[in-house]
Formats: structure tokens, sequence, C-alpha cells
């Protein structure tokens, strides 16, 4: 594997995961502009649709976050450290 490859994986997995946030979030943005009613619907006293909607963009962005992190951590830093151990290519 090249260093080249390995920016373009890393590219790819950045480019996906940030899609999906996007996603999410322009999703539920979409929702609170044409479908007021249905985010204002109450599941419980104090909490309606919107609500739990909105934290779940917030809970969506920290699992993200967490798995670019463990793919980073098991993929990429080891692949790095090799190339750093390799040294200059000839």
């Amino acid at each position: 594997m090249t260093l080249g490859h390995l920016s373009r994986q890393r590219w790819r997995i950045a480019a996906a995961l940030s899609a999906v946030m996007v996603l999410v979030y322009f999703g539920f943005v979409l929702l609170v502009a044409f479908d007021k009613p249905l985010l204002g619907t109450l599941l419980a006293p104090g909490l309606s649709v919107g609500v739990l909607l909105g934290a779940l963009v917030i809970v969506a962005a920290w699992i993200l976050t967490w798995y670019y992190v463990r793919w980073a951590n098991a993929h990429l830093d080891r692949r790095v450290s090799e190339f750093r151990a390799a040294g200059p290519p000839p």
C-alpha cells in the first residue's frame, strides 16, 4: 500500500461520514421547515418528536466521530507508523 492509496482511503471514509452527517442534519432541518406539526407531536410530557430527533442528530454526530476515530486508530495510525518506520522512499 502506498501513501497515496492510504490518503485516498482516508478521504473516502471522511467524505462518506461527512455525507451521512449532512443528510442527517439537513433531513432534520427540512422536517423543521416542512412538517412542524409532526415535530410538535408530544411523545411524553415535555418530550416532542422534534426534541427527540434533535437529540438524535447530536448522537449521530458522536457516533460518526467515534467510528472515524476507531477506524483511524485501527488502520490509519498503524499504517502511517509503518511508513515512518520504513523511512523516506528511495
